[in-house]
């Protein structure tokens, strides 16, 4: 029998929308989610705000598995900048370590002046440096760091090949690799390049899209292959959590509807995969 997987949603689901943040909370459990990823970002909330989440979560049961940063700064090449963003890296680690989150979901940046006043060996060592600080730090906090992929032209990590290149050349046991499905199929990943990833995926998000840009719909929207590749994680070993991903929904005044049928239409694959019981009615 496969490995139980967990199923969860990011909190980003419910951005500017009127479902606020402890009403958010409520409404995952409702739906039937398992556990739960932060992505306000540290400097921006209080901690009347932070004890809100961590006791809203804990109250209704939905265990908060990740924090998300999008830190572009990290490959800025000014000190000053430099230093900023890996305070806010820390920052989001000592919120995930508050929280009891396993990782900090990390995206890392992007190459710029087309490598032509800092060639792009000097970008991807910016990163590789600054990110193996961080997984010391995260490593003292009980926390792992978990790369995302994401399929755009100018990103640093753009495919299968290079997010295992980068988690090799970072070198750090707390420092893994986040499969995330749409961002697989839209950089071209086959079903056979998920096992480059073997022994180093830390999390998994999960989201559909029409094939051609990135989309964050719930499964069965577009047109990615959602179950092949899920399954292709599994062969992995990977045991964990698989987190929606939903993000600027085309209809905000819907969007409990809009979670409510990503949660349905991910739970009926991953029991099809034999990794979770059926959703509940």
């Amino acid at each position: 029998m496969a490995q139980r997987l967990e199923l969860g949603m990011i909190s980003s689901a419910w951005f500017d929308t009127s479902v606020g943040l402890e009403e958010g909370i409520r409404r995952a459990r409702e739906i039937g989610f398992d556990s739960y990823d932060i992505f306000e970002d540290p400097l921006d909330i209080d901690d009347a705000t932070r004890r809100l989440i961590k006791q809203t979560c804990r109250e209704v049961g939905l265990p908060i598995r990740s924090v998300v940063c999008v830190n572009f700064g990290l490959v800025d090449f000014n000190p000053s900048v430099e230093r900023f963003a890996m305070d806010r890296a820390r920052a989001y680690i000592d919120q995930g370590a508050y929280f009891g989150a396993r990782n900090l979901l990390l995206v890392i940046g992007e190459y710029y002046w087309d490598g032509e006043v800092f060639p792009y060996e000097a970008i991807w060592g910016f990163a590789v440096d600054r990110v193996r600080r961080l997984g010391d730090y995260a490593a003292e906090k009980g926390l792992e760091i978990v790369i995302e992929l994401e399929p755009f032209s100018q990103a640093l990590v753009r495919d299968v090949d290079e997010l295992a290149r980068f988690i090799r050349e970072v070198g750090h046991p707390a420092v893994k690799a986040n499969a995330d499905i749409s961002h697989l199929h839209l950089s071209g990943a086959s079903f056979e390049d998920v096992g480059k990833l073997r022994g180093i995926i830390g999390h998994i998000h999960l989201s559909d899209c029409d094939g051609k840009k990135h989309g964050d719909l719930p499964a069965g929207r577009g047109v990615t292959p959602i179950k092949d590749y899920l399954k292709a994680i599994i062969d992995t070993g990977y045991s964990g959590t698989v987190s929606i991903e939903l993000e600027y929904s085309p209809d905000p005044d819907r969007i409990v509807e809009w979670v409510e049928e990503a949660y349905r239409e991910t739970s009926r694959i991953m029991s099809e995969l034999g990794v979770r019981e059926e959703a509940r009615a």
